[in-house]
């Protein structure tokens, strides 16, 4: 009888509240989270934290000095990923980010290139743009992971310390230079002889993390890896 109750009550509530799988729009049944299954199993994962060299790290080699470095999933235009990353980006679903972050975590935690990270850095808006967009959506990413981690996030391990362009329509010698010296690290005692976990959203060129990482490779005996969501096959 109470299950009945139970049923007809939580069916009652997503009729006044609906509850929508942010792929497709259709109503979220229980035990789904974010997604439907049949959006979620769109998501294919990248086996690129299995594998010390892939796709991704050897996008740094001869740029940055780095540990190891992954994504999570695949970018490509009119695409499942394009669709989740512009809502987390420019539509307040900040559920996307902690999602997949939750989702990646439990992944990365599995593997010995990982299982050594201290913290997790995301890649920081500037003040500016953060206080117009309300959140850093690298920022969710990075707490996703770290619950599932078990690490602490450093929100402020990172300053960009000039607004700038966008990097959307730039080439890969633009991009570069448009961030060379974007960021700065405002307290190295927190970073000091820890592995770190450098998040971003979508690694294009690769740019803004390279930038990043000539900051933190400057901190007294760190290692730095990267995870990002996507990555752009190209």
């Amino acid at each position: 009888m109470l299950t009945v109750v139970k049923n007809n009550f939580e069916n009652l509530f997503h009729l006044f509240f609906p509850n929508p799988c942010l792929g497709c729009g259709k109503q979220l049944h229980k035990g789904e989270e974010v997604l439907c299954m049949g959006c979620e199993s769109q998501l294919k994962i990248t086996p690129f934290h299995q594998h010390h060299q892939n796709f991704v790290s050897e996008k740094f080699v001869g740029r940055a000095k780095i540990e190891n470095a992954t994504s999570m999933l695949l970018f490509a235009k009119e695409g499942m990923v394009q669709h989740l990353v512009h809502l987390l980006k420019y539509q307040n679903k900040k559920e996307i980010g902690i999602f997949l972050g939750k989702k990646y975590g439990k992944l990365l935690e599995q593997e010995q290139d990982y299982s050594t990270i201290d913290c997790i850095v995301p890649v920081p808006l500037h003040a500016t743009k953060k206080i117009k967009r309300g959140y850093n959506q690298s920022e969710l990413f990075a707490n996703g992971l770290a619950e599932t981690m078990h690490i602490s996030v450093f929100a402020d391990g990172l300053k960009r310390l000039n607004l700038g362009e966008s990097q959307t329509r730039k080439k890969k010698f633009e991009r570069w230079k448009n961030v060379e010296h974007d960021f700065d690290c405002l307290d190295e005692s927190l970073l000091e002889n820890k592995h770190i976990l450098l998040v971003d959203d979508v690694l294009t060129t690769g740019a803004t993390l390279d930038a990043c990482c000539s900051v933190l490779n400057q901190i007294k005996n760190v290692k730095v890896s990267i995870a990002t969501i996507a990555v752009v096959m190209k």
